[in-house]
C-alpha cells in the first residue's frame, strides 16, 4: 500500500446516521478529505429509540445529498475517485439497502469499482486509518448494537474472542436513559448524569464475571436498574435529581467494571500469541464514554500494551471508516459486482458461531 494513491468515496447507512466521506491513501499516509454525517436524533426522539422504517426513509432522502456534500468538501468530482465503498451489512436492512442501492447506481453509471464493506470491519480497522497501527492488534468494538473482542490479523482476517450474548452496552445505555426519562441518545445523557452521582449507592450486578471467557451480558444489569428505580418510586413516589444521578453512576460503574475485566482476559489471550507491538484498540460509540475509556486505558497500561482510541467523531458511525476499509480491500485486489446484496447479519469471524440475539440498533453478528 505504501506506493499507491487510492481515493475512495464511502457511504454508511446501517442505523440512524446517513454518512458519506472521501478518504485518500498516498505515500503510505491516510487522509480524510471530507466526512459528512446527517443524524436522525430529532426524528426518533419521541419514540425513545430508533424506528427502522423512519430511519430507512431518512436514508433514502439524505444519502445522495451527503454524497454531493462530501465530494464538494473534498474538492473533487465523482470521476476523480478510484472506487465506491458502501456498508453492505450488518444493520437495519432498510437503511443498508438505501446505501447499497445508491452506491450501485453510481457504480453502474460511472463504471467505478464497487466494494461492499462489513460495518464492523469499518470500526475494527479505524485505528489503522487514524494511527497507522500494525497487525495484529486486539480490538474492543463497543457500540450501540455490537460488542466484540477481535484479534485483527489482517484487513479481512478477524478472530473473535468473545462478545455480547444479549444487549450491547450502547443499547443498555439507551434503555437506561429511557427508564430514567433521559433524552436519546442515551449514552451521553447517562454519562452526563453520572458525573454528579454516587456510584456506590446502588450495588448492581457485574454479569458473567463469575464465568470464564470473554463473553458479555448486559440485559440483567438493565433489569436490576429497573427494579432499583421502581423501589425508589414506590418509596418516595418519584425520582429526585440525586436519585437519577446515583442510578446512572452505579449503572455506568457496573458497565465499566465488566468491560475492564473482560478486556483484561481478552488481552491475556491476545498477548499469549506473542504480538511484536502489543496494542489494544477500542472503537464504537461507547468508546466515547470518558470513564470507560479511562478504565480500558488502565487495563492496557498494566498489561504493557499500547492503547489506541480514535477521535470521538470516528468512534460513532461514519463513512470515513467505510472508505478506509474499502481502501484496505481495494489494495488487496478485491472488487464486488452489481449483484452485491445488503445483509442484516454478517459475522466477521465466520469460524465462530453467531452471537445470540438482535438489538434495536441492528442484528448482532
Amino acid at each position: 500500500m505504501d506506493d499507491e494513491t487510492i481515493t475512495l468515496l464511502g457511504l454508511e447507512s446501517s442505523c440512524d446516521d446517513t454518512a458519506a466521506a472521501v478518504v485518500r491513501l498516498s505515500g503510505g499516509k491516510s487522509a480524510i478529505l471530507s466526512s459528512v454525517v446527517a443524524g436522525q436524533n430529532d426524528l426518533h426522539a419521541a419514540f425513545g429509540g430508533v424506528v427502522p422504517e423512519i430511519a430507512a426513509r431518512a436514508h433514502v432522502e439524505k444519502v445522495d445529498l451527503c454524497v454531493e456534500e462530501a465530494l464538494a468538501k473534498a474538492g473533487i468530482a465523482l470521476c476523480d475517485v478510484n472506487g465506491i465503498a458502501v456498508t453492505a451489512g450488518p444493520g437495519l436492512i432498510g437503511g443498508v439497502l438505501a446505501g447499497v442501492m445508491c452506491a450501485k447506481g453510481m457504480a453502474a453509471a460511472t463504471g467505478l469499482p464497487l466494494l461492499g464493506i462489513n460495518h464492523l470491519a469499518g470500526h475494527a480497522l479505524t485505528p489503522r486509518l487514524t494511527h497507522g497501527i500494525a497487525f495484529p492488534y486486539l480490538m474492543l468494538l463497543v457500540s450501540g448494537g455490537h460488542c466484540q473482542f477481535l484479534i485483527v490479523e489482517g484487513a479481512e482476517r478477524f478472530g473473535r474472542l468473545g462478545g455480547t450474548i444479549d444487549d450491547a452496552p450502547g443499547e443498555a445505555f439507551d434503555k437506561t436513559a429511557k427508564l430514567l426519562g433521559l433524552p436519546q441518545p442515551g449514552g451521553p445523557a447517562v454519562e452526563a448524569e453520572a458525573r454528579t452521582g454516587d456510584p456506590a449507592r446502588f450495588v448492581f450486578p457485574r454479569p458473567l464475571l463469575d464465568r470464564p471467557g470473554c463473553d458479555l451480558s448486559f440485559s440483567g444489569l438493565k433489569t436490576a436498574l429497573l427494579r432499583a428505580r421502581d423501589g425508589i418510586v414506590a418509596e418516595k413516589g418519584g425520582l429526585t435529581g440525586e436519585d437519577r444521578a446515583d442510578l446512572c453512576a452505579g449503572f455506568q460503574a457496573a458497565v465499566a467494571d465488566v468491560l475492564a475485566e473482560k478486556t483484561r482476559r481478552a488481552l491475556d489471550e491476545y498477548l499469549s500469541t506473542g504480538p511484536k507491538i502489543p496494542t489494544l484498540a477500542v472503537a464504537g460509540g461507547v468508546a466515547a464514554n470518558a470513564r470507560i475509556r479511562a478504565r480500558l486505558e488502565g487495563v492496557a497500561t498494566r498489561a504493557g500494551a499500547r492503547f489506541v482510541a480514535p477521535p470521538l467523531a470516528l468512534c460513532t458511525d461514519n463513512a470515513a471508516m467505510i472508505a478506509w476499509a474499502g481502501i484496505e480491500r481495494f489494495s488487496l485486489g478485491h472488487r464486488d459486482g452489481l449483484d452485491l446484496v445488503a445483509r442484516p447479519r454478517w459475522p466477521l469471524d465466520i469460524a465462530q458461531p453467531a452471537l445470540i440475539g438482535s438489538g434495536k440498533k441492528g442484528a448482532k453478528a
